[in-house]
């Protein structure tokens, strides 16, 4: 074929793909689209012992929703939060060892296993020459998914799904998680956008958010707050139950018998999308948008009046979305965004930011009465986690282009005990049903069409 008929056939395509299914179809034969009932709660498809969403409790048979409730291993978010900051520590590693292994480390496990995964934050030799900035990538999710793919090939024991192996292929991956996303940055600004190139290697006695920051900065340098809320950012992000839509797909592949680094790439593919890993970036180009077109911060009318134009798609992307505002389960509060935001105000403040900080609240205050106002909604909407997160790590100085990667090096922990709890539980393959609402036909020979 020439290239102008090649052309002209490309052209064609478009027209021949129909798979238009009448919405009426999925009342008619009660299909919970996205695994949802109407009210958004998740069909239920599973156990799990490693953490817990609640947003309702049921009484009289009435559902009553509550502010929102996160639990790791049965223990309230909040308490863990504020244990460890109680004691001027950082967490996030005492929350992998949570998640991975069921209970609170003791002090020494909590040492031990730091310095297991200090031992495992290293890549093998030219990896990051090869892998990484021999082939950069203009978005660092798919530079992550090929380099975890990549370390299949030096893994002798790869395909061994044992949980002792997988343990330990998921601690190295925790380990190595963010010197992939920081040099895959490095390698997309350098190569893509002419700045310096910059591979620092990790410190043993740094935690990850300490380490992320430390390898990141031209400088090196940051503050305590800093490394304090980027580790707090990690926390909250680290596991949200198994329903979420990569954490279904950790399940869902880990099912089917695969290795863990096919696992985790797949989950890594889910989180991209914009609709789950990538919500952060467009809630902070929303309030870029809203900054430029509100002229007083303070006028409240003129907030919403930006915010009914961004639901009736005159406003901003024309999606018709408030972006950060609404979860699929939380109704009156994300606990997520309650906890992160009482620290939000204090690197505002520490950053000058606090005009801005206030223009978020003002919004998280003002939407659900706008949105109630506008749309029939069949549950409460309250801000989630990531309408502050965006913000938080443009004042920490991490480029937008590391926002959902640094989402995965949080999840990262979750998904690994989540694949863990498949392995262990030794359940069936995952695998709904989908009725076919195509009519017959029947088959024209080729000379005939």
């Amino acid at each position: 074929m020439d290239n102008k008929k090649l052309i002209q056939f490309k052209k064609t395509i478009p027209k021949k793909l129909s798979s238009f299914i009448d919405p009426e179809l999925f009342v008619k034969f009660e299909v919970k689209r996205g695994l949802r009932d109407i009210d958004g709660r998740g069909v239920l498809v599973g156990l799990t012992e490693i953490s817990q969403v609640n947003s309702s409790i049921v009484k009289n048979n009435k559902t009553i929703p509550t502010p929102g409730v996160l639990k790791y291993r049965g223990i309230n978010i909040e308490s863990l939060v504020d244990g460890f900051l109680k004691d001027s520590r950082l967490g996030f590693e005492e929350t992998c060892y949570l998640l991975l292994f069921s209970d609170l480390p003791s002090k020494g496990e909590l040492k031990n296993f730091t310095d297991l995964l200090s031992k495992y934050r290293n890549l093998p030799d030219d990896f990051v020459r090869d892998m990484i900035l021999k082939m950069p990538s203009k978005n660092i999710m798919n530079s992550l998914a090929r380099s975890i793919l990549a370390l299949y090939s030096i893994d002798d024991k790869a395909e061994d799904t044992s949980p002792s192996n997988v343990l330990e292929q998921c601690m190295r991956l925790i380990a190595c998680f963010p010197l992939m996303v920081v040099y895959g940055y490095q390698a997309l600004s350098h190569y893509h956008n002419n700045n310096n190139l910059i591979i620092r290697s990790p410190l043993d006695d740094l935690s990850t958010a300490e380490n992320i920051l430390y390898m990141l900065r031209d400088d090196s340098k940051y503050t305590k707050l800093e490394a304090t809320i980027l580790d707090l950012a990690l926390v909250l992000h680290a596991e949200h139950g198994g329903g979420n839509n990569s954490t279904f797909v950790t399940h869902v592949i880990t099912s089917s018998g695969s290795d863990t680094y096919s696992v985790i790439a797949a989950a890594l593919g889910s989180l991209k999308g914009p609709r789950h890993g990538g919500a952060n970036i467009k809630v902070v180009q929303m309030f870029e948008d809203m900054k430029e077109k509100v002229s007083d911060w303070k006028d409240d009318a003129e907030i919403e009046k930006y915010l009914l134009k961004i639901l009736t798609k005159e406003a901003f992307d024309k999606s018709g979305l408030i972006y950060g505002m609404g979860h699929a389960v939380y109704s009156i509060s994300d606990p997520r965004a309650v906890i992160f935001k009482k620290y939000v105000g204090r690197l505002a403040k520490a950053k000058g930011l606090e005009d801005e900080y206030n223009l978020y609240a003002r919004v998280e205050e003002l939407a659900p009465i706008v949105i109630a106002s506008v749309r029939k909604i069949y549950k409460g909407v309250s801000a989630n986690v990531d309408f502050y997160s965006g913000f938080v790590y443009r004042m920490l100085g991490i480029p937008d282009e590391m926002f959902t990667p640094i989402f995965a090096v949080a999840r990262i922990a979750g998904w690994s005990a989540h694949r863990l709890e498949e392995i262990i539980n030794n359940g069936k393959i995952i695998r709904p049903a989908y009725k076919c609402v195509a009519g017959s036909s029947n088959y024209v020979p080729l000379n005939d069409r």
